[in-house]
């Protein structure tokens, strides 16, 4: 298990229990009471790792987290700042469709496909993690229209068409799968769902594939996600 899964395996656990005692009592059979007696005792030797049908997890590790996670939340609930779309008269429909899913992207939703010429005129393609730029860069230059959008080597996948530089990167939300033989592929690592972007094939479970009729670009292609994943 990499540390990415371990982490997820760990948040399932701490979402799904209130206290440690409550994780610890849900390793406790009725057979290891009947023979210990006392209750107590039981949830020693589960957090020790000698009892119990689950995965140790140490008290420190699970209150941790707790804490982590519930911070998180309450950052999530207290600082609604506005979106940067907001309030912007946007006439293409590529700009729109940004905003409409700018707020579900706070948490990871979308992956855009984008493909045109660069400014020293060459043609590069490539998938962008919506979120993932939101949080690492300041979107008001594309919603006011001084800057447009383009992949970037940083990106979840990038390609220039002239220089035949291809680079790919997994990113805080999505995993890339790119030794598939029959082509690209995403992990999504809320819900470790596949998202296939090859136009050929269906998206995968709770994805959908969407052109965007733009000005702006040669193709635009937004893929939507929707996580089934309790949070």
């Amino acid at each position: 298990m990499d540390q990415d899964e371990a982490l997820m395996a760990l948040d399932n656990i701490v979402t799904q229990f209130n206290t440690y005692e409550d994780f610890l009592d849900s390793q406790i059979t009725t057979v290891d009471l009947y023979y210990l007696e006392d209750e107590s005792l039981a949830r020693q030797l589960v957090e020790l790792g000698y009892r119990g049908t689950g995965e140790i997890i140490k008290r420190a590790d699970f209150e941790a987290r707790k804490a982590a996670i519930e911070i998180a939340r309450l950052a999530e609930r207290t600082q609604k700042k506005a979106l940067t779309s907001a309030g912007k008269d946007l006439k293409d429909n590529f700009l729109k469709a940004l905003a409409v899913r700018e707020e579900d992207n706070r948490n990871g939703k979308s992956v855009i496909f984008i493909r045109d010429k660069n400014s020293h005129g060459q043609e590069v393609s490539g998938y962008i993690d919506y979120a993932h730029r939101l949080k690492t860069q300041d979107f008001e230059v594309y919603f006011n229209g001084k800057r447009r959008l383009l992949p970037r080597p940083t990106d979840l996948s990038f390609y220039n068409w002239d220089s035949h530089t291809a680079v790919c990167n997994s990113t805080p939300n999505y995993q890339v799968i790119a030794d598939n033989p029959e082509g690209l592929l995403f992990k999504y690592k809320r819900d470790r769902k596949i998202l296939n972007v090859d136009p050929k094939a269906q998206p995968g479970d709770n994805s959908t594939r969407i052109p965007i009729q733009t000005d702006l670009y040669i193709q635009a292609i937004i893929f939507d996600h929707i996580s089934r994943r309790k949070t």
